[in-house]
C-alpha cells in the first residue's frame, strides 16, 4: 500500500471510529438528562464515584487489552505472521478470562473498602460482573482493530450505548418504584428521615444506571462474537496458508503480552486515576474540613461528574478514536523501520484531532450555559454546571493531544514514557486540588482547575517525549494557529446568532440550534479559505468527495 492510500485508509478508519464515538456520546448525553431527573445530583454523585473506581479496576483487568493486542497483532500482520497473530489472539482470551474474572470477584467482595460510603459501594458491586464481560469484548475489538477494520468496533459501541441508555433509565425508574414504592423526592429535606429517604432513593437509582452499563456491554459482546463467527473461516484459511517457519510458543506470547499490556495498563490507569483522586480529596475535605454532610458533598460532586464532564467528553472521544486507529498503523510502519511513514501518520493524526478539538473547546466555552441548559435543564444547578463547563473547555484541547501522544508513544514501543508522564502530572494536579480546596472556598472549581492542570502537564510532557524519540516536529500554522483563529471567528458568529435570536424569541433550544449550525458553517468556511485544509486532505476524510464538490461550488478551496 502506498503512502497516499495508507494515509487515506487511516483517516477513513479513524473517521468511522470518531463518528461512532460522537454518536455514542450524543446518545449518552441525551439519556443523562432524564436519568438525572430520576436519580438527582446525589444519585449522579454515587454513580460517578463508583463508576470512576469501576473504570480503574476495568483498566487494570482488561480495558487496555484492545490497544495492547491491536499493537502486538498488527506487528505480526505487518510481517505476515498470521499463525502467530492468531496465537496472540487466543492467549489474550485466556488472559482476560483469568484476570477479568478475578477482578470482578474482588470488586464485588471488597467494594466497601474500595470506594467511600456504603451507597457508592452498592453501586460498585452492580458494576462488578461487567468487568469480566468487558475483557472478552475488548479482545474481540482489539483483534479487528489490528486488522485496521474499525466498523465492527464502531457499530458495537453504538449498540452498547443505545441499550445502556434504555436500561439505565428503565432500571433506575423500576428499582426506585419497586424498592421505595414511590418516585417522590424531597426538594429541600429538613428532617433526618427525609434526608435518609432521598439518599436511599438516589442509591437505588444509581444502581439501576449501573445495570444499564452492564446491559450495554453484553449486547456489544454478542454483536462482536457474531461478527467473529461469521469471519472465522476466512481467518482460519489465512492461518493455514501461513508459511512462517517458526511459531512463537504460548509462553513467549504470554511474556510478550504482559510486557506490552502492563505498561498500557499502568499508563491508562494513571491517566484515568485523576478523577478518582479528585473525588476522594473533594469528598474528604468537604465533609471533614468544610463541615458539609456526605449527601451534600456527593450532590455537589454529582453536578461536576454528571454534567460538564459528560459534555466535555464528546470531543475528547474523537481523539480517542483517532488514537485507536493510529496504533496499528504506527506499530506496523515502525516494526518495518519505515520511520518517515510513521512521522507522516503522526502529523496527520494530530492535525485532524486539532481541527476538531480546538473549535469544540471554543464552542463549549462560548455557549456553555445554552448548551448545558438544553441537555441538563435542572434550574438549581444550571449556573454552576455552565460555569464549570466554561473553564473545563480548555482541557478538551489538552486531553485530545495527550490522548493522541499516548497512543503514539505506545505505538513506537516507548510504553513506559506515558506511565511516567501521567504519574508526574497526577502528583502535580493532586497538590493543586488539595491546596485550592483547603485554602479557598472555590469548591467544585478546584476539580475543574485540577483537570486542566493534569491534562496540560500530560500534554506538555508527552509532546516533549514524541519530539525526542520520533524526531518529530508538528507543523504549527495549519495544525494550531489557523484552526484557533477560525474557531475564534466561529465563536463570535455562534454567540452573535444565539443572543440575537434569543433577544427576539427567548426560547433556548430555538436559539441554540441555528447558533451551532451557523458557527460550524463559519468555521468550515474560514478553515478552508485560510488554506489550513487542502483539497487533497479534504478528499481523504469520510464523505470527502461530497465535501470537496460542495467546497468547490462555494469557491472555498484555495
Amino acid at each position: 500500500m502506498n503512502d497516499k492510500k495508507r494515509g487515506n485508509n487511516f483517516i477513513v478508519q479513524a473517521g468511522i471510529l470518531a463518528a461512532a464515538g460522537i454518536v455514542s456520546r450524543i446518545i449518552g448525553l441525551l439519556y443523562r438528562s432524564p436519568l438525572t431527573s430520576i436519580i438527582g445530583d446525589e444519585g449522579n454523585g454515587y454513580y460517578g464515584a463508583a463508576y470512576y473506581w469501576y473504570t480503574i479496576i476495568l483498566l487494570v483487568a482488561s480495558y487496555s487489552i484492545p490497544s495492547a493486542i491491536s499493537k502486538v497483532i498488527s506487528q505480526k500482520l505487518a510481517l505476515k505472521e498470521y499463525r502467530n497473530a492468531h496465537r496472540v489472539f487466543k492467549c489474550a482470551f485466556v488472559y482476560v478470562i483469568v484476570v477479568g474474572g478475578l477482578a470482578a470477584v474482588l470488586c464485588a467482595v471488597f467494594a466497601p473498602h474500595i470506594v467511600d460510603g456504603e451507597e457508592a459501594a452498592k453501586v460498585l458491586r452492580v458494576f462488578a460482573p461487567t468487568i469480566f464481560f468487558s475483557g472478552i469484548l475488548g479482545v474481540l475489538r482489539g483483534y479487528f482493530q489490528a486488522h485496521k477494520s474499525m466498523i465492527q468496533t464502531s457499530v458495537s459501541q453504538i449498540l452498547e450505548q443505545i441499550l445502556n441508555a434504555l436500561v439505565s433509565i428503565g432500571a433506575a425508574y423500576l428499582l426506585i418504584n419497586v424498592m421505595m414504592g414511590s418516585m417522590m423526592i424531597y426538594e429541600n429535606p429538613q428532617t433526618e428521615s427525609e434526608i435518609a429517604y432521598n439518599t436511599e432513593r438516589a442509591t437505588y437509582g444509581a444502581m439501576g444506571s449501573a445495570l444499564g452499563t452492564g446491559a450495554g456491554v453484553l449486547i456489544a459482546l454478542f454483536f462482536m462474537a457474531m461478527i467473529y463467527i461469521l469471519n472465522r473461516r476466512m481467518f482460519k484459511r489465512r492461518v493455514e496458508r501461513d508459511r512462517t517457519p517458526i511459531d512463537d510458543s504460548y509462553g513467549e506470547i504470554f511474556k510478550l503480552l504482559l510486557s506490552v499490556v502492563t505498561p498500557f495498563i499502568l499508563s491508562t490507569a494513571i491517566y484515568n486515576l485523576s478523577p478518582v483522586v479528585n473525588q476522594k480529596i473533594f469528598i474528604t475535605i468537604m465533609t471533614e474540613l468544610k463541615g458539609i454532610s456526605s449527601a451534600d458533598a456527593y450532590s455537589l460532586y454529582g453536578i461536576y461528574s454528571g454534567k460538564p464532564i459528560v459534555i466535555s467528553n464528546i470531543p475528547i472521544a474523537i481523539a480517542s478514536a483517532f488514537a485507536s486507529a493510529l496504533i496499528p498503523g504506527v506499530s506496523g510502519s515502525f516494526a518495518k523501520k519505515d520511520y518517515d511513514a510513521t512521522r507522516r501518520s503522526v502529523s496527520l493524526a494530530i492535525k485532524c484531532t486539532m481541527l476538531v478539538a480546538i473549535p469544540s473547546a471554543v464552542g463549549l466555552g462560548v455557549l456553555a450555559k445554552p448548551v448545558t441548559r438544553v441537555l441538563f435543564p435542572q434550574v438549581a444547578s444550571l449556573d454552576v454546571a455552565a460555569s464549570l463547563l466554561m473553564v473545563l473547555a480548555v482541557s478538551v484541547v489538552f486531553y485530545s493531544i495527550s490522548t493522541m501522544t499516548n497512543a503514539i508513544l505506545q505505538g513506537i514501543g516507548k510504553v513506559n514514557i506515558p506511565v511516567i508522564n501521567s504519574a508526574v502530572s497526577l502528583l502535580i494536579q493532586t497538590g493543586v486540588v488539595w491546596a485550592i480546596l483547603v485554602y479557598t472556598n472555590l469548591g467544585l472549581y478546584s476539580l475543574v482547575i485540577g483537570n486542566v492542570v493534569y491534562s496540560g502537564c500530560t500534554c506538555i510532557f508527552n509532546n516533549i517525549a514524541v519530539a525526542k524519540y520520533l524526531d518529530h516536529r508538528q507543523e504549527v500554522k495549519t495544525t494550531f494557529l489557523l484552526p484557533f483563529v477560525s474557531a475564534i471567528i466561529m465563536g463570535a458568529v455562534a454567540a452573535g446568532v444565539y443572543y440575537g435570536i434569543y433577544a427576539l424569541l427567548p426560547i433556548n433550544i430555538v436559539a441554540v440550534v441555528p447558533a451551532i449550525g451557523l458557527g460550524v458553517f463559519a468555521y468550515g468556511v474560514v478553515i478552508l479559505k485560510s488554506g489550513a485544509v487542502t483539497e487533497e486532505e479534504l478528499s481523504h476524510i469520510p464523505k470527502g468527495k461530497t465535501l470537496t464538490n460542495v467546497a468547490r461550488k462555494l469557491h472555498l478551496l484555495r
